[in-house]
């Protein structure tokens, strides 16, 4: 889109069109500096929609230059465009095929290459998971966490097996909960504080199992800020706390006298 407005004083820039922020993770926008480079910058608040406060404003970022988010969960996957359709509503739809990374040397330098075939005459084995996130969100006094993932290619029948552990006190890992789902995203619920490691791995309709990903979270009390910036206004005054390790969940309440 395009930026309407830039406030350097207090890191504020106003956009074209409203934003979401995801509950986890880093988001950051792409801005064109003076020189007319892109320049990423981490996103630390929205008001509004499309007050956009950011960690510092680069030197240069006008009124109407164009702006892009790189969210945390967007992942970069390459097609190759086999045809562009406009419809009748302006819209358009684009057909695709997935890129394959062994093509350049299939076709080019005559490498041979079977496939990813398992051995048998029941199929393919199930891809590797990949990009496994967890967000831990509190609802009605009870922690939960929504674990999301991909697979670099889609094969028919696959299925996914996620085992939760937890940090026990002498060291060792506790099991917690086990499930399947043919979904790329599950949530579990009723989570107590503690050290958690989730690990998931695709499985075929004959048991075969592919590469397992895992991500560790933790259910806890937030850390205390870093550091609190005070900036003085008309008859008023900002405080804005920062974390050591920035947490978009993390909400603050402020006392004074």
């Amino acid at each position: 889109g395009r930026v309407l407005a830039v406030n350097s004083q207090t890191r504020t820039l106003t956009l074209d069109r409203e934003i979401t922020l995801p509950s986890s993770g880093t988001t950051l926008i792409s801005l064109v500096d003076g020189s007319g480079n892109p320049v990423s910058v981490e996103v630390q608040s929205v008001t509004d929609g499309v007050k956009v406060k950011v960690s510092r404003v680069p030197d240069g970022v006008a009124g109407y230059s164009v702006w892009g988010l790189k969210l945390p969960t967007l992942r970069q996957r390459l097609f190759r465009c086999v045809s562009i359709r406009e419809n009748d509503d302006g819209t358009y739809a684009i057909t695709a095929v997935q890129h394959v990374p062994e093509k350049e040397a299939i076709v080019d330098n005559g490498a041979h290459f079977d496939g990813d075939l398992s051995g048998t005459v029941n199929g393919v084995t199930p891809p590797a998971v990949q990009h496994l996130t967890a967000e831990v969100t509190a609802d009605s006094g009870e922690y939960q966490v929504l674990a999301r993932w991909d697979t670099p290619k889609v094969v028919k029948g696959v299925s996914f097996l996620l085992r939760l552990t937890v940090a026990a006190d002498d060291g060792s890992e506790r099991l917690v909960s086990t499930a399947r789902t043919t979904e790329t995203t599950y949530r579990f619920t009723q989570l107590a504080l503690g050290n958690y490691r989730l690990t998931v791995r695709a499985v075929n309709a004959w048991g075969q199992q592919g590469d397992p990903a895992s991500v560790s979270f933790r259910i806890a009390a937030p850390a205390a800020p870093s550091r609190i910036e005070l900036t003085p206004g008309y008859f008023q005054i900002t405080a804005t706390p920062h974390l050591a390790v920035y947490d978009p969940t993390v909400q603050f309440e402020f006392w004074f006298s």
